[in-house]
């Protein structure tokens, strides 16, 4: 059964993973409230990629613990991979299948039922304005909206949590907008968004701002607050007081 906590979607305490003498996320602990719109930041080796892999039900930590939708990381990873959507950096449909075959696998993997995935299709392709594209290849679309598609594919079974990985990497300013705002609609439905970017811009976007760097949480704030503790203009600022600092990188 999921431990019962009425507002906290995913819970984390002293989470840790090694391996042999590297220790990638060391003894990082925060919670994540639901709806919330979390950003998960850090630069390349800081460790986030393996947080969240651990998060996700995807590895196994080596100490610590964490829940995620309530469910525990070590004995529940099963149950949490039901409870979440995920999107990874590198584009995770299929791209020798048409939008509605994506639309009717990934449903159907993650058990909606057949009438209900056919009804939720039809409604996710008039939002998209992919109607007139919904039998053509995934390959063939735009990256903004394989994109956003990809997003829509994630929360289309109303998981608790999403996790998204560097969701709008190389698509234009106007459709990171876009996308950002398929983002607040989820939260505003309830859906907890566990995000990480490179963009320091799409930090401001968050409710809350997390930081690591060399395996450890070296900030957590509003992104007010971190700008004004930092005497920062913006996140950016912030960000490099921070990764200037740090002894390792990928």
């Amino acid at each position: 059964m999921p431990v019962e906590n009425s507002n906290i979607a995913l819970h984390a305490e002293n989470l840790t993973k090694t391996f042999g003498d590297f220790t990638a996320v060391d003894h990082i602990s925060f919670e994540v409230k639901k709806g919330e719109i979390f950003g998960f930041l850090g630069a390349n080796g800081a460790g986030k990629t393996t947080a969240m892999r651990m998060l996700s039900g995807l590895s196994i930590p080596t100490s610590g613990t964490a829940t995620v939708a309530g469910f525990d990381v070590y004995t529940q990873a099963e149950k949490i991979k039901k409870n979440i959507g995920y999107m990874s950096q590198k584009f995770s449909l299929y791209g020798n299948l048409t939008v509605k075959e994506n639309l009717d696998f990934f449903g159907g993997i993650y058990g909606v039922p057949r009438k209900k995935i056919k009804e939720k299709s039809s409604e996710l392709l008039r939002q998209l304005h992919l109607e007139a594209e919904k039998n053509k290849l995934v390959s063939e679309l735009p990256l903004g909206w394989k994109q956003k598609l990809a997003f829509s594919v994630a929360v289309f079974h109303e998981p608790q949590l999403v996790f998204l990985d560097e969701p709008t990497g190389g698509v234009d300013p106007v459709t990171r907008r876009q996308f950002w705002n398929m983002i607040y609609e989820s939260s505003d439905r309830g859906v907890t968004i566990f995000v990480t970017t490179h963009y320091m811009d799409e930090a401001e976007y968050c409710d809350r701002v997390s930081i690591m760097v060399d395996g450890k949480i070296a900030a957590l704030d509003t992104p007010a607050n971190l700008k004004k503790q930092f005497g920062a203009a913006n996140m950016d600022a912030v960000f490099y007081e921070l990764a200037r600092g740090a002894k390792r990188s990928d």
